[in-house]
């Protein structure tokens, strides 16, 4: 397992071995005492599993606020996403600043997302399947999130035409409308 830190150096990206034989291959995704050397600690308490049935659906800019705040272990297990962190802890070096990775069914790397950053991705093929752990139950009320087009951010979308949004994806404020969520 191989793991290097972003430009943001909370942010890692992570490759699990994968072990390969004519039957096909095995990998360890998730292995508590491995991932927490790395900085990644868990606990884990509950995966999620999204399907994208086409090309440029942008899923976010989301996060949790306290007391559920979400770290995220993201990985897909079929067809490719962009996937981006951006840094929204007030007092931080790196705020309002982006990293971005391309995780994919094919290179098999998994981005690791602390508490106090918002993620979003954008499905670069169809029938895209996402899964991701995450630290803390989904909670509707702590539930934060950020227009993904925000100028600001400026992200630089792999979007060629309109993006495939949620309406509540539509719907969410800039960064600079935004309360402080996080202080470091």
């Amino acid at each position: 397992m191989r793991a290097e830190a972003l430009a943001i150096p909370e942010v890692l990206l992570v490759t699990p071995d994968r072990h390969v034989d004519p039957r096909g291959f095995f990998s360890e995704t998730w292995t508590q005492r491995r991932y927490a050397e790395l900085g990644i600690p868990g606990p884990f308490v509950q995966d999620n599993h999204s399907l994208s049935a086409e090309r440029g659906v942008v899923r976010g800019l989301h996060l949790q606020i306290a007391p559920h705040v979400q770290g995220k272990l993201v990985r897909v297990v079929r067809g490719a996403i962009w996937d981006v962190a951006v840094d929204v802890r007030h007092g931080s070096s790196d705020f309002g600043r982006h990293v971005g990775a391309v995780l994919s069914a094919e290179n098999w790397q998994q981005l690791w997302i602390p508490g106090g950053f918002l993620h979003g991705y954008c499905t670069l093929e169809p029938n895209t399947e996402v899964i991701y752990k995450v630290t803390a139950d989904y909670s509707r009320e702590t539930e934060r999130g950020v227009i993904w087009n925000d100028s600001d951010l400026a992200i630089p979308w792999p979007v060629q035409d309109s993006p495939m949004l949620s309406e509540k994806d539509l719907r969410l404020p800039r960064l600079a409308d935004c309360p402080e969520w996080f202080r470091v």
